[in-house]
């Protein structure tokens, strides 16, 4: 008998996904399509066909009426799809569901004792990790960390969920790592990297031999079209998040850009 014959015509498997949060503070669809040329600087693979939850909790109160569809357009226009909608008021669930997108619903709030001592944003969805060779393996304190000994190819991406991300190899231009931890590259770094990507604001980013296209810390990121820090290019350093801005330091003084 084939293999064919004893194949399930299909099968759902637990997977995590990554999105970028479009966090909203106007619905106008002009000054909106402004901000995002100037955000991608004209790029036209900024977003690479980025899975989008679209933020609706910063629009003021009884603003305008959201044009959904021409919204959806707009971010579409710079290669992002949107899946979700966040914090939408109750009246928007029949405009949001007949576009196609689906109600991101806030976890329930727990009391001041059940809650822990120091709460982490809520995580946005995660892209989908990369099917590359990988250990997932205990060390002190309770925490995990991935550990990737293969160079991380462009187009790939590799997502360390809930833990550190250690990477042997190369990361080359194009490919895209994220953690929700700390990211350690014992190589060079090209592409793009996000750690802290649950909303963890102490997480860092190091490598060996910096020169990423785009890096992020709990959701404050950093572009290089013109090439990174020349004081750190290709050198051992490490990104941290500074308050609101992103500080490249080398990973030996106390030096930053």
């Amino acid at each position: 008998m084939s293999k064919s014959q004893f194949q399930k015509p299909i099968e759902i498997k637990i997977s995590t996904v990554v999105a970028v949060s479009a966090i909203l503070a106007t619905s106008d669809r002009l000054a909106l399509d402004a901000a995002m040329a100037e955000m991608t600087g004209g790029s036209t693979d900024f977003f690479e066909d980025d899975l989008a939850v679209i933020d609706v909790g910063a629009l003021p109160a009884g603003g305008a009426d959201i044009d959904w569809g021409g919204l959806i357009a707009l971010l579409k226009k710079y290669r992002l799809n949107p899946v979700a909608v966040r914090n939408a008021a109750p009246e928007m669930g029949g405009a949001i569901a007949a576009h196609g997108l689906s109600l991101e619903t806030a976890a329930p709030q727990r009391s001041e004792a059940e809650a822990p001592k120091k709460a982490a944003a809520a995580p946005a969805p995660a892209p989908a990790p990369a099917p590359a060779p990988a250990a997932s393996e205990a060390i002190p304190g309770g925490a995990r960390v991935m550990i990737i000994d293969t160079p991380v190819r462009a187009g790939q991406r590799i997502y360390a969920r809930g833990c550190d991300l250690v990477i042997t190899a190369v990361v080359n231009n194009g490919a895209e790592i994220i953690a929700d931890g700390s990211i350690h590259v014992y190589n060079t770094l090209n592409g793009r990297a996000l750690a802290g990507a649950s909303g963890n604001p102490d997480a860092r980013i190091f490598a060996m031999g910096m020169a990423p296209e785009l890096v992020s810390i709990a959701g404050v990121y950093r572009t290089f079209e013109d090439g990174f820090p020349a004081e750190y290019a290709r050198t051992p350093a490490q990104i941290r998040l500074n308050g609101d801005r992103i500080d490249i330091l080398s990973v030996n003084s106390a030096t930053r850009a």
